[in-house]
């Protein structure tokens, strides 16, 4: 299993984040879209390292053009020597039409398409031929010689989806090298559904499960003593019941029985009670999604959780594990 970095970071501490996921021996560095930009870190990333791969995790798609993507991307795998991954997900509607002020329709079809988009830029620069990629979304078709990014030794960076509810996830199967399974996940829902439905589209695409990685962020809730569990558990409950409060992702909680949870939670969310909804998570939820003990706790957990389902797993640098036992605890993950 490789073991990946998985972070948010402005720009003045990129470089000595991805140094020391470098040193610690992680696989890979992944920038978050979340309250920064996740591209631009990359860049420093990129002139710091060598070994470590970099990649978004996730990168909202639609809130940019196609072009403007395979731009960046390419520019970014030219950077690192061929060490880049794109990382691409869909984000939900209001945060798309309210936040991003861009259009929402489709969001499977358009992902799909989105895909295809981004490879057809490529493979114009690649081979030098006409850019003609004229679709129901995304239309590209001028690439005079001054705007041309030309071929890459490195060739073109993978492309990795996320998805949440089966049409997206069918889509990563279908047109994707890799798939991002959304830290609002469970084990249960990931053997029982999403696999599935990555079968699905994998299926349609004529593929094979062993030619895409499978990749999930790890929620923890890690400590030394039971003060720092409890406070890392206060955070961990904060941020599941903020997914949870999600309607688009209602049916990680129906499959165990937590529809009304996730009722409750989205009428604090209008309400504005974001303060007071990590209380709604009890015990048993926090459980069913992170991993909740000491830090030596968490390879034996992850292989007892994710063994033989994923070939990736995503863990946050921010917590309390120390840079001392970070390195050996990647090793033992890695198993």
């Amino acid at each position: 299993m490789k073991v990946d970095a998985i972070t948010q970071c402005d720009l003045a501490d990129a470089a000595r984040i991805a140094l020391r996921a470098e040193e610690c021996g992680f696989d890979r560095m992944i920038s978050a879209e979340v309250a920064h930009d996740p591209f631009l870190p990359m860049t420093l990333a990129a002139a710091a390292t060598t070994r470590i791969s970099l990649g978004t995790g996730i990168a909202v798609a639609f809130a940019r053009s196609p072009m403007t993507v395979a731009v960046t991307a390419a520019d970014l795998h030219r950077q690192s020597h061929g060490r880049f991954v794109l990382g691409l997900g869909s984000q939900i509607r209001p945060h798309i039409v309210r936040r991003f002020s861009m259009p929402w329709s489709s969001p499977a079809a358009r992902m799909r398409e989105y895909v295809q988009a981004l490879r057809a830029i490529w493979a114009s620069w690649q081979t030098g031929g006409p850019l003609r990629f004229e679709g129901e979304f995304y239309q590209h078709t001028l690439m005079t010689p001054m705007f041309n990014h030309g071929p890459s030794e490195h060739g073109d960076p993978e492309i990795y989806l996320a998805g949440v509810g089966p049409a997206m996830t069918a889509v990563a199967g279908e047109v994707a090298d890799g798939y991002l399974a959304h830290g609002f996940t469970t084990p249960a829902y990931l053997r029982d559904v999403t696999l599935a439905n990555l079968q699905r589209g994998l299926d349609r695409a004529g593929r094979s499960r062993g030619g895409m990685e499978v990749s999930v962020p790890i929620f923890t809730a890690l400590g030394h003593d039971d003060a720092e569990v409890t406070a890392s558990a206060r955070g961990a409950r904060a941020t599941i019941a903020f997914y949870a409060s999600t309607p688009a992702y209602r049916p990680v909680l129906d499959h165990h029985g937590w529809g009304e949870l996730g009722e409750e939670l989205t009428r604090l969310s209008k309400l504005g009670a974001w303060d007071k909804m990590g209380d709604a998570i009890d015990d048993e939820v926090l459980a069913a999604f992170a991993i909740v003990g000491a830090p030596e706790d968490l390879p034996g957990e992850v292989a007892r959780r994710y063994g033989g389902l994923v070939d990736r797993v995503q863990i946050g640098l921010s917590g309390t594990v120390r840079d001392d036992e970070l390195g050996a605890l990647v090793d033992a993950l890695r198993g």
